[in-house]
């Protein structure tokens, strides 16, 4: 039995894994913001995301020379793939929209697994801080303006963050 573990395999589990856990790291600010999609969600679009990035290389590899073959077409169904995904999370509920940052959320985390999959790693590290940053203090932020007494209370009836 040949050896698994090529150079070539390590560098398809570094980057299937840094885009999982880059994903994972996500997912926990969202459980702990009580969202329907955790950690296991951003994991998988994420890891998912890389994948099909890995598939792509590849079957460019494969075929070099050979076909006219787009590397960009994967990305490019990606971002379809997941917009479909986050357009499921987005529901109304009343009078109000529910879901829109989670779905974005997710589609970004599809960016990092992206970024992941193609080995641009620092990229997908600060894309992934930069998201954490979104969640976490644009958070506050948001709270302290829909505080403002100039700011009007029924427009965002029930979110969480105003407090009454």
């Amino acid at each position: 039995m040949e050896n698994l573990l090529t150079p070539e395999v390590v560098a398809l589990i570094t980057r299937l894994s840094i885009a999982m856990l880059l994903g994972m790291i996500i997912g926990v600010e969202r459980i702990v913001a009580h969202k329907t999609a955790g950690m296991r969600t951003y994991a998988l679009v994420s890891m998912g995301a890389a994948l099909f990035v890995l598939v792509s290389e590849n079957i460019a590899l494969l075929y070099q020379g050979g076909s006219s073959f787009n590397l960009a077409a994967i990305p490019a169904a990606i971002v379809s793939g997941i917009g479909f995904l986050g357009a499921g999370m987005i529901i109304f509920k009343e009078t109000r929209l529910i879901g829109l940052t989670t779905a974005t959320g997710i589609w970004v985390s599809a960016g990092i697994g992206m970024a992941a999959g193609f080995g641009l790693f620092s990229l997908a590290i600060i894309a992934t801080l930069l998201t954490l940053f979104i969640f976490i203090v644009l958070w506050f932020v948001e709270k302290w303006i829909k505080e403002l007494p100039m700011v009007e209370k029924d427009t965002y009836p029930d979110d969480g963050i105003n407090t009454r």
